[in-house]
């Protein structure tokens, strides 16, 4: 992943006789001005280049309910990026996913305070970062959706529930706190803003199952 937005100069030499470009750059600052300004100029920058070398499929990953969390600086610069391509006038496809399940530990993490960990019930759905890039690599060998694909978990759930699930795998016995009102890295969640819509495709690795393999 890149960690700077990405620069016109090379770019089109870069690109030169690909059919396909695959955009999972992240942003190295999730600071509001930081973040748009990465999403914005690298997805300008590639979408320029892959014209001009005259790609045929651009394709992005994003995260599910990415238009759903505009209350957060990191959600809006992502909805930005969407935008850019979906209005660039190239063939397309954008896929969203739920987070993967080796980003449950850092959402725990990031509710640490007074020796509890604090925790969203609302539900999350999430998956295996290994079938993220299955999904990407077929998307990316398909035809251009000119739209939004999302794959998901096979488990929509609590996110406290997820999270105590992998405390107990880690033996931390750190009381949870699970309210609807903990935000999630500062943005507040709906019941489903962090579940996929109808017809998003499930991968089948379970949660359980992943906790499992992490240990044998």
């Amino acid at each position: 992943m890149a960690s700077t937005p990405v620069t016109g100069e090379g770019l089109q030499a870069a690109l030169t006789g690909a059919d396909t470009v695959v955009d999972v750059s992240n942003s190295p600052s999730f600071e509001d001005k930081a973040v748009l300004h990465f999403f914005e100029t690298g997805t300008r920058n590639l979408i320029a280049a892959a014209k001009q070398a005259g790609v045929r499929h651009f394709v992005a990953l994003s995260i599910v309910g990415t238009d759903r969390l505009e209350s957060s600086g990191y959600f809006r610069a992502k909805l930005a990026q969407e935008r850019l391509i979906e209005n660039a006038g190239l063939a397309y496809t954008i896929l969203r996913a739920t987070q993967f399940y080796e980003f449950v530990g850092a959402i725990a993490d990031s509710g640490r305070r007074d020796g509890a960990v604090h925790v969203s019930s609302q539900l999350m759905q999430p998956l295996l970062s290994n079938e993220v890039a299955l999904a990407l690599a077929d998307v990316t060998l398909g035809e251009p959706a000119g739209g939004i694909r999302e794959v998901a978990g096979p488990e929509a759930a609590p996110m406290a529930d997820f999270v105590a699930r992998w405390l107990r795998k880690q033996g931390d016995t750190s009381k949870l706190v699970a309210d609807t009102d903990v935000p999630y890295f500062g943005a507040p969640l709906a019941l489903r803003t962090l579940v996929p819509d109808d017809g998003a495709r499930i991968m089948p690795t379970r949660f359980d199952d992943w906790l499992a393999q992490r240990s044998s």
